[in-house]
C-alpha cells in the first residue's frame, strides 16, 4: 500500500495543476510545499473536541445542502435555492435558518462511496462510524473508540465518548472492533429528551441508593479489598479497582448531573434550540462539549408523539412521498417509507435546521466553535430521480456533509455533483478521507499504528487523505 504522504503528496500537486491558481484553501505555494515536505509541521492540534451531528437514515443532499434548480421538472425539488450570508453560496429553503450561519460553515457537496457494499443503513452507518468500509478485514472501530484510546478524557467523572440519545436501531451499528469494549460508547438513552421528567441512564445514582448508602457500599469494597490484599496476583485487582473508582466518581459527582441537567439553560437558549426532542439532543450535545467530553455523537429520531400520528420511523429514509405536508402512511404499501413525515415537515427539517443553526450559533458565542470540530453527516445521500411512490431511494454516487469549526475556514462549498444530483464531477470524497480529516484535526499520529490482543498492528486513518479545504 502506498504511503499515505506520498498519496498527499501526488494530490496536491494534481489539483494545483487542475485548479491553475498558487496555492489550495488559501495556502501559498511555498507554504504548501512546506507542508508537503513536513507533514509533521500539520500536527498541532486545531481541534479538542469533536461535535457529530449523525442525521441517520439518508437526508436527501438535493433537498438540502445541493439545490438543484436546474434538473428535469419532474424529478425536481420543491425547495427552491435561497441565499446565504456567503455570495454565490446556495441552499434550499429548507435550511434558511441555517443559511445565516454558512459564513461558518463548510459544506462537501462531493462525498461518495467509491466501493460498494455501504448502500443499505446498517452497513451505511457502521461506515459513517468508523470511517473505514464495512468490509474490511479487520473490523475497525468507531471514530470515537480511536480518540478515546488515544486521548486522555478531560474529565474522570463523564465518559470520553458520548453518544445522544443512541437508542435508533442504527445506534447498534457503533463498534469498538479489535479495542477493549471499555472503549465503546456511552448512549444516553431517552426517548424524548425534551420531557422534563428525562435523565440520563446508568451514570447517575438510583434515588434509594444515594447519600450514606451509597458511601456504605463504598466503604464495604473498601474493607473487601483490604481482606484480599495478600492476594498475589494485584493487577486483575487494581484493574477493577480503576473502574470501581470512574464509577464512583460519576455516580456521586455533582458536574454529571448538572451536564445533563436542560433546565440550567435559559429560556432563551431552549427556544432557539427549539422545546422538541431534536434542539433538546443538540443542546445537550453542546452541555456535553463545555463539560469536558472530548467526543459526542448526536444521532436523532424524533419520537411519536400525539402530535405527529403515525410518525413512529421518523428518519430520513424517504422512499415514498418525501414531498408529503404530512405522515407518509402508515402502512407498509409502497417502497417502505411508511413511519415517517415529509422532508419539509417540523418535526423533519425544520427542527433539523433550527437546532443546528442554533448550534453554531451558540458555539461561536460561547467561544468553543474555535477548537470544536462540528461534523454534519449522513451515511449517503437519495437518488436524483424520483421512484414511482413519489419517493427517493438510497444513494451513495454523491451526497453533502458539513463542517464548522477547529479552524475550518467558513463560507465555502467543496467538490460539486453534476446537475442532477447524481455524481461528483469534481473533488471527490469518501468517508475514508472524512474520518482522517478528524484525525488530523485532533493532531493524532496516523503513521503510529493501533494494537489488536494478540499484538497485531492496524493503522487507522491511513485509507483516506485530510480533505485539505478544511484546513
Amino acid at each position: 500500500m502506498r504511503d499515505s504522504r506520498l498519496r498527499s503528496s501526488e494530490w496536491t500537486r494534481r489539483h494545483l495543476l487542475q485548479t491553475g491558481t498558487a496555492g489550495v484553501a488559501g495556502l501559498s505555494l511555498p507554504q504548501l510545499l512546506a507542508l508537503e515536505a513536513d507533514p509533521g509541521s500539520q500536527k498541532q492540534p486545531a481541534a479538542k473536541r469533536v461535535l457529530v451531528i449523525l442525521e441517520q437514515g439518508g437526508l436527501s443532499h438535493i433537498d438540502t445542502w445541493d439545490p438543484k434548480p436546474e434538473a428535469v421538472a419532474e424529478h425536481k425539488s420543491p425547495f427552491g435555492p435561497v441565499s446565504t450570508t456567503v455570495p454565490g453560496m446556495q441552499f434550499t429553503s429548507l435550511l434558511s435558518k441555517t443559511a445565516k450561519v454558512a459564513h461558518k460553515l463548510a459544506v462537501v457537496r462531493s462525498m461518495h462511496h467509491d466501493k460498494a457494499g455501504a448502500d443499505a443503513h446498517p452497513n451505511g452507518t457502521q461506515y459513517a462510524l468508523s470511517g473505514a468500509h464495512p468490509t474490511s478485514i479487520v473490523e475497525m472501530p468507531d471514530i470515537g473508540s480511536v480518540v478515546t484510546q488515544l486521548l486522555p478524557s478531560p474529565v474522570s467523572a463523564l465518559p470520553p465518548y458520548v453518544m445522544v440519545p443512541g437508542n435508533s436501531e442504527q445506534a447498534a451499528e457503533t463498534r469498538t472492533g479489535f479495542l477493549p469494549r471499555s472503549l465503546a460508547v456511552f448512549k444516553t438513552g431517552g426517548r424524548d429528551l425534551a420531557d422534563p421528567e428525562w435523565r440520563v441512564a446508568d451514570l447517575l445514582a438510583r434515588d434509594d441508593n444515594r447519600g450514606p448508602r451509597l458511601a456504605s457500599r463504598r466503604q464495604l469494597l473498601s474493607t473487601l479489598d483490604n481482606r484480599y490484599s495478600t492476594v498475589s496476583d494485584q493487577s486483575s485487582l487494581q484493574g477493577m479497582d480503576r473502574f470501581y473508582e470512574q464509577a464512583f466518581n460519576s455516580l456521586t459527582s455533582g458536574e454529571v448531573s448538572r451536564a445533563f441537567d436542560l433546565a440550567e439553560e435559559s429560556d432563551q437558549i431552549r427556544d432557539d434550540y427549539g422545546r422538541g426532542h431534536r434542539g433538546s439532543c443538540y443542546l445537550l450535545g453542546r452541555r456535553l462539549l463545555e463539560a469536558g467530553v472530548r467526543f459526542v455523537t448526536v444521532d436523532v429520531r424524533w419520537p411519536l408523539t400525539t402530535e405527529t400520528p403515525g410518525g413512529f420511523n421518523l428518519n430520513w429514509d424517504h422512499h415514498d412521498l418525501i414531498y408529503a405536508s404530512g405522515s407518509c402512511g402508515t402502512v407498509r404499501d409502497k417502497a417502505g417509507g411508511e413511519g415517517r413525515y415529509g422532508i419539509g415537515h417540523w418535526v423533519m427539517m425544520g427542527s433539523t435546521d433550527q437546532a443546528f443553526a442554533a448550534l453554531i450559533s451558540d458555539l461561536d458565542d460561547r467561544g468553543l466553535l474555535d477548537d470544536t470540530l462540528v461534523c454534519f453527516i449522513s451515511e449517503f445521500g437519495r437518488t436524483p430521480r424520483l421512484n414511482k411512490f413519489a419517493g427517493r431511494d438510497h444513494w451513495t454516487g454523491a451526497y453533502s456533509i458539513a463542517f464548522a469549526g477547529a479552524g475550518v475556514p467558513g463560507g465555502q462549498v467543496i467538490g460539486e455533483s453534476d446537475r442532477d444530483g447524481g455524481y461528483v464531477v469534481s473533488r471527490a470524497y469518501t468517508p475514508e478521507d472524512y474520518a482522517t480529516t478528524i484525525y488530523e484535526k485532533l493532531g493524532l499520529d496516523r503513521s503510529k499504528p493501533l494494537f489488536t490482543p494478540s499484538s497485531r498492528p492496524v493503522f487507522f486513518g491511513h485509507l483516506g487523505r485530510p480533505i485539505p479545504e478544511l484546513f
